[in-house]
């Protein structure tokens, strides 16, 4: 696995071990050595799957302290602009997002710690996202910033969002519980 630095300290985007023959493919999306020769959470506890249609953005989510969590993305079938929103205070990077193609093609992954909210547009029908998490899912817990407060462009027309995603507050309004500590 090959492990990429962002502009965002502490996010990865990952080039996993690819076998081909003439069989098709056999991707190795996870393996808690190279996480954890590197220093990165590799405890998982939970992993599920979204299937989005074109145009449709989940977005940004994360879960509040203590039910915080990391994040490991990517995407099985389809592509996504995945985007990742620094929200920890005294952050140098606190408020900037990056963003990223992931893709069946691709097969790259993502790796999100804790205090960034994280989004994502389906740019096909039937994308599926796989999410493994290093924290089980908390309702009360469930938190996000609103998809067009802090300046990304999504590149879409017509964004298909839900009513729960509407109504997260904007960043200027978020009083962020998430506090920067230096990464490696």
């Amino acid at each position: 696995m090959k492990f990429t630095k962002t502009g965002l300290s502490g996010v990865y985007l990952i080039e996993p071990e690819v076998f081909q023959d003439n069989r098709g493919l056999f991707v190795k999306t996870f393996h808690s050595n190279n996480f954890g020769d590197i220093g990165l959470k590799d405890n998982i506890k939970e992993s599920f799957y979204s299937i989005s249609s074109k145009n449709v953005i989940r977005g940004m989510h994360f879960q509040l302290p203590p039910k915080d969590h990391v994040k490991l993305l990517y995407v099985t079938a389809g592509n996504i602009i995945d985007v990742v929103l620094d929200i920890r205070k005294d952050s140098p990077t606190y408020g900037e997002h990056i963003s990223v193609e992931l893709s069946a093609i691709n097969k790259k992954i993502i790796y999100i710690p804790s205090g960034f909210a994280h989004g994502f547009c389906a740019l096909s029908e039937n994308t599926i996202v796989v999410y493994m998490l290093t924290g089980t899912y908390s309702p009360s817990h469930d938190a996000g910033i609103r998809w067009d407060s802090f300046g990304m462009d999504w590149r879409i027309d017509a964004p298909v969002i839900s009513d729960r995603d509407r109504g997260f507050p904007r960043l200027k309004d978020f009083d962020s519980p998430f506090l920067y500590k230096v990464q490696e």
